[in-house]
């Protein structure tokens, strides 16, 4: 059973969500038990401050434990004052009201329980026949010191499994990197243009399955996000049937149908995607309608990286279409698959054939990242400081969309 409500037409009042999530936490008896909330990073839009008050309002002194685990898959840990921001605490309430919370970011390479392994026959099945390997599945080997997990987090359109939320936060949110590999290079061989917005997926079906293995109970709040921290909807249960929810009600809210495909979109970037790895959703949202041969403009003056944890690897390889890695496996094969995958999802779709790539579209950075090593990960660039996007706003008629707060909001185009 659901618990839960949203609306296509307002948002939820804060009253409204606390009535939710006090409901939720009596259907789900937590009393005496050890909760660990797991909760998106700074890169993921929702009013978390609202959601960790409630918690600990609620819970403290009734569960026997209330701690949180940001699922920072692999990006960048948080430290201890991009918590507090995160949460919405001072330092004073990190010491006083709230020291018996634990809030801890997820490590994807050390400290993983192995909880099993996915069958090749399993993954051939759920992947339509696109792999066919045994996965093993770690998890961050602390969830044994609870009785239940509870993951906190919005529904949005993702690259990667269609709609983001549910399982998703926890694998890749605190998996290990093999878990990780398996299910981005899964969405790079179906392709982040075919496989985005959509609510029934391969990788879905992975997650899903991952999941069952886990030995603690999963339970789940799923949010549905308009902006920054606007509230349509909140939707709790297990991290199947709530999401699922969720990202019926994220389709209405977060995908943007145009009636013909764009020659140039310019992707303004918010702060809160620091790298480009993170950024690359300004690619991602926009890919679906942009015509053959048109252009996407990353706008992003702040970001500076690459890939803060992953750069090293994508200066060597580059960004390519999927068929020049396959084309070039004997040279890239041994490189992580979900680094691959991710050069794959920002170059966009594209042919390979006799030793020529063509990409269906252009990706140029107008960021920080110098031309010289946009020329070298094979990107274009673009002098942030001689672009102003604002003189291509209200363009739409010319085949020009200028998107102010990028990497959200999915535009696809009517068939």
């Amino acid at each position: 059973m659901v618990i839960g409500k949203g609306y296509t037409d307002r948002f939820l009042s804060d009253t409204e969500v606390r009535q939710i999530f006090i409901e939720a936490f009596a259907a789900a008896h937590l009393e005496g038990k050890r909760c660990l909330f797991i909760i998106p990073d700074g890169t993921r839009s929702a009013p978390l401050p609202l959601c960790f008050r409630i918690i600990a309002d609620e819970l403290l002194g009734v569960a026997a434990r209330v701690d949180f685990m940001v699922a920072t898959g692999t990006h960048m840990s948080m430290d201890e004052a991009a918590l507090q921001r995160h949460l919405g605490i001072s330092s004073e309430e990190r010491k006083g009201k709230y020291a018996a919370v634990g809030i801890y970011n997820h490590d994807w390479q050390h400290n993983l329980l192995d909880v099993g392994t996915i069958s090749a026959a399993k993954v051939m099945e759920a992947s339509n026949g696109l792999m066919a390997q045994d996965i093993k599945i770690l998890i961050n080997a602390n969830i044994v010191n609870y009785d239940c997990l509870i993951i906190v987090g919005p529904v949005f359109p993702h690259e990667v499994v269609g709609f983001s939320g549910g399982n998703k936060y926890l694998f890749p949110g605190i998996s290990g990197g093999n878990m990780i590999d398996a299910t981005h290079w899964l969405s790079a061989l179906i392709t982040s243009h075919e496989i985005i917005g959509t609510e029934d997926t391969p990788v879905r079906k992975l997650l899903d399955h991952a999941a069952g293995f886990i030995p603690v109970q999963r339970l789940c709040f799923s949010l549905v996000v308009k902006g920054h921290h606007d509230l349509a909807g909140v939707y709790f249960g297990s991290p199947e049937e709530s999401q699922a929810v969720a990202a019926n009600l994220s389709a209405i809210w977060n995908v943007v149908w145009v009636d013909k495909p764009f020659k140039k979109v310019i992707s303004v970037m918010p702060t809160l995607y620091d790298d480009l790895w993170t950024g690359s959703k300004g690619m991602y949202k926009v890919e679906p309608a942009v015509e053959d041969g048109g252009t996407i403009i990353i706008y992003a003056p702040h970001i500076t990286e690459v890939s803060y944890v992953h750069g090293a690897i994508l200066d060597r390889v580059g960004y390519h279409v999927r068929d020049y890695f396959l084309g070039n496996w004997d040279k890239v094969g041994q490189e992580p698959a979900a680094v691959l995958a991710h050069a794959c999802h920002l170059k966009g779709s594209g042919t390979y054939i006799n030793g020529i790539e063509r990409a269906r579209v252009n990706v140029v950075l107008a960021t920080g990242i110098p031309e010289e090593r946009c020329k070298c990960i094979n990107l274009g660039y673009m002098n942030p400081a001689a672009f102003n996007p604002q003189d291509w706003m209200d363009k739409e008629s010319e085949g020009i969309l200028v998107v102010p707060r990028a990497g959200e909001l999915l535009y696809k185009l009517k068939v």
